[in-house]
């Protein structure tokens, strides 16, 4: 049987934030994003979401008393935690990891209440498969089937005071890029991985890119990487596509956030945001 190959779009970015979902929520609201109200996984787990045009960010954790209930995933660092991947059927994807290798275990489904700006009541369903937990460090990547896309991509959340549109950029420091960058060759296929001439990798993701780069790299376009980085691949710093910089900046003094201008972006530093650095065009 054909199984077709993924094709690399990213869905949403996870940030884990474990126990300090109040705290999250408020820094990111001062960053100039709105956010979903919580919302509640039948897994255990919580979150709050920013929704722009095609992706989104996740701000995942949880509340009093629900760690033990998806222990997995509270392994990685606080910060930039999870690489999610678009499908439109996770039985088919999870068949082409089995192909190359790379699966985990078989597709999951789950769903969380929502609660949509009329006030009415629905619930997002979703089917995820993930690829194996000891191909990506400090991390996951997985696919999610939004099985109710109507009940997330709504245009009420999608206004933000900062004008972010998008997530642009996604990016993964280690000190071996190329290395890191392998198992998304194997997933995708060698030739969506391109080699840039400052010594990064890149992967076309819609409308963002993935980029794995050395920390030197890094470190010249965001700032200081976390403090606990060790040199094993890490997911560290997003890049967003905003309506203009001047919005950006009005957000940013609104939060009294801490920010960098450069002539063509404006960058906050992983200390200000929540263990990842933000990079706004």
């Amino acid at each position: 049987m054909a199984v077709p190959v993924p094709q690399p779009i990213l869905d949403h970015a996870v940030i884990h934030v474990a126990d300090q979902l109040d705290s999250a929520r408020a820094r990111f609201r001062r960053l100039g994003f709105q956010l979903t109200e919580r919302g509640h996984h039948s897994l255990g787990s919580s979150n709050h979401l920013a929704v722009f045009g095609e992706n989104y960010l996740e701000l995942l954790g949880y509340e009093a008393g629900k760690r033990g209930q998806r222990a997995d995933l509270w392994q990685s660092p606080l910060g930039l935690s999870g690489l999610v991947w678009k499908t439109h059927e996770a039985e088919s994807t999870f068949l082409h990891l089995q192909r190359q290798d790379l699966d985990g275990d078989p597709p999951a489904t789950f769903h969380r209440p929502v609660t949509l700006p009329d006030g009415t009541e629905t619930e997002a369903r979703f089917s995820t498969v993930r690829v194996r937990a000891s191909l990506i460090p400090n991390g996951r990547s997985f696919f999610c089937q939004h099985l109710t896309p109507e009940a997330v991509w709504l245009p009420a959340w999608q206004r933000h005071p900062n004008g972010v549109r998008n997530i642009s950029e996604f990016v993964i420091v280690a000190q071996d890029p190329a290395l890191s960058a392998q198992v998304y060759s194997r997933l995708f296929g060698a030739a969506k991985v391109i080699a840039c001439p400052e010594g990064a990798f890149v992967l076309r993701a819609g409308a963002a890119t993935v980029r794995f780069a050395s920390a030197d790299y890094a470190q010249q376009r965001f700032g200081p990487l976390p403090e606990e980085y060790d040199g094993t691949a890490r997911m560290v710093a997003l890049g967003f596509e905003t309506a203009g910089l001047d919005q950006v900046k009005r957000a940013l003094q609104a939060g009294e956030i801490v920010f960098q201008e450069q002539p063509d972006a404006i960058v906050v530093e992983a200390g200000q945001g929540f263990n990842l650095a933000l990079r706004f065009t």
